[in-house]
């Protein structure tokens, strides 16, 4: 069974910085896209940032030139680096990831989530 994993959210003061990890975990044939997504308080799920197996990457234009997404192929696992974080940035951080496993097809799975609070 796939698993993805989050971790490194918290509270952190306006213009710091955090670091997000999530590693997938399981039988595990293969990982195409792998990708972040947040959901403010009272607000949907939106993108923030995704990454191809390639290394190719987009992100939403709100955190673009703050957020650097990357990952490690080896290690299943993608990253979110957080600098001059913003009040506005403060929600659940949810981890995506289009694996295929052994027998059977690709399939989208999400992470619980991680709670970023970034205070003014």
């Amino acid at each position: 069974q796939v698993q993805l994993v989050e971790s490194g959210g918290g509270l952190v003061q306006a213009g710091g910085s955090l670091r997000l990890s999530c590693a997938a975990s399981g039988i595990i044939f293969s990982i195409n896209g792998m990708g972040w997504y947040r959901q403010p308080p009272g607000k949907q799920r939106e993108l923030v940032a995704r990454i191809t197996s390639g290394g190719s990457t987009n992100y939403a234009d709100s955190v673009k030139g703050r957020f650097t997404i990357s990952r490690d192929n080896a290690k299943n696992t993608v990253y979110l680096q957080m600098n001059s974080l913003k009040p506005e940035d403060t929600a659940v951080y949810y981890c995506n990831a289009d694996i295929t496993t052994i027998g059977t097809n690709v399939r989208n799975y999400w992470g619980k989530g991680t709670l970023v609070t970034v205070s003014s």
